[in-house]
């Protein structure tokens, strides 16, 4: 997490905050999806999370990738901004958010497969008809919008 929201955090408790973020769907070459097995909530989600101060959207979308997954991309398609209550959060620690999401594809990937945070407990391609049944909601949200 962010130096920024643990400050905020300190004065607000576990109130909600409106937190901007990049989400990012990788698919390998056989057309897989990435998923990453959340060490907090032990389900299934997208690679993403927030921004720091002073990062562009697409900034944040290249250090998070490349925090949780080890990953890097050449280049990133920015696909929609996704906010709403729908994306609401509730951290099993009681921190609330409403997230404001800049969903983005990760283009030309390479590198291996590391859990570098520890916000991972496995890093996985599913192929997209045969998804663990264990998904986060704001991650099941995206999924659902994109792949059905």
């Amino acid at each position: 997490m962010a130096d920024y929201i643990k400050d905020i955090r300190n004065l607000i408790g576990t109130r909600p905050l409106i937190v901007v973020g990049s989400t990012i769907i990788v698919l390998n070459d056989k057309n897989e999806l990435l998923l990453q097995l959340r060490a907090d909530t032990k389900d299934w989600g997208l690679p993403g999370g927030g921004m720091e101060l002073g990062e562009t959207l697409e900034e944040t979308a290249k250090r998070e990738l490349f925090e949780e997954t080890g990953l890097t991309a050449e280049t990133f398609e920015f696909i929609e901004i996704l906010s709403g209550e729908e994306y609401y959060f509730k951290y099993p620690n009681g921190d609330e958010v409403y997230n404001v999401i800049a969903l983005y594809i990760a283009k030309e990937v390479t590198g291996e497969l590391f859990e570098r945070d520890g916000e991972s407990l496995e890093l996985s391609y599913f192929p997209i008809n045969n998804l663990p049944s264990s998904i986060e909601g704001r991650a099941k949200l995206i999924l659902e919008k994109y792949f059905n």
